[in-house]
């Protein structure tokens, strides 16, 4: 089973790498996060990897870091989400913010992310919440409720926004990208953003590309 690759990416799209690790190229599933956080084609990359065996293929999904590896394995075990879900999942929300979602049992929260409806959310709380301590930069019981910035007060204006990029022509992994470099470029404690101009900042960066 394969634990890591660490070589040079020949190929980088949204939601998948190639890495060519001694003239070999391996295809890696990625959330849009460890989109982010990898370097462009060219140059060497190292990824945690957890291999999916399936009658029909064999899948490797890659991790930025190892948090996310873990996080991706506990929302695999949750019923009806599968590992493109999860990786879905992970491109909406970091581990440190879905960890607190979790445990804080912020269904609006959750429900905002594509493909996450009350009841998954219910089920990913009511199965994960002993299971998420350590894993979002806060130890094991602790509440999960410190404040984060958040794009928006509304819960699904950041769903919306998504929605509304995707019916302009724009992938679904490219939307969430543009949303959080809308939310890095937040500052702490400023005012919650609404969904028009969530859209309007967003459209800002994929326009700068």
């Amino acid at each position: 089973m394969i634990a890591s690759l660490s070589g040079l990416i020949l190929v980088k799209s949204p939601n998948v790498l190639i890495v060519d690790v001694g003239g070999v190229g391996y295809e890696a599933f990625v959330s849009g996060r460890t989109y982010d956080a990898c370097p462009e084609t060219g140059h060497a990359c190292f990824l945690h990897v957890q291999t999916v065996v399936r009658e029909d293929a064999i899948h490797l999904f890659g991790f930025h870091t190892r948090e996310e590896k873990e996080m991706f394995l506990l929302l695999i075990t949750v019923s009806g989400i599968g590992p493109r879900l999860a990786l879905t999942i992970l491109s909406g929300i970091g581990v440190d913010e879905l960890c607190r979602a979790i445990t804080g049992k912020d269904l609006s929260r959750l429900t905002a992310l594509p493909g996450i409806g009350k009841k998954t959310a219910q089920r990913i709380c009511v199965d994960l919440a002993e299971k998420v301590g350590g894993l979002g930069g806060f130890p094991a019981g602790e509440t999960g409720l410190r404040s984060m910035p958040v794009l928006t007060g509304e819960p699904d204006a950041t769903s919306d926004a998504v929605s509304a990029l995707i019916n302009l022509g724009y992938p679904q992994a490219m939307a969430w990208q543009a949303l959080r470099a809308v939310e890095q470029q937040m500052v702490e404690g400023s005012a919650p953003l609404k969904v028009e101009e969530l859209i309007r900042q967003a459209l800002r960066f994929l326009a700068a590309r």
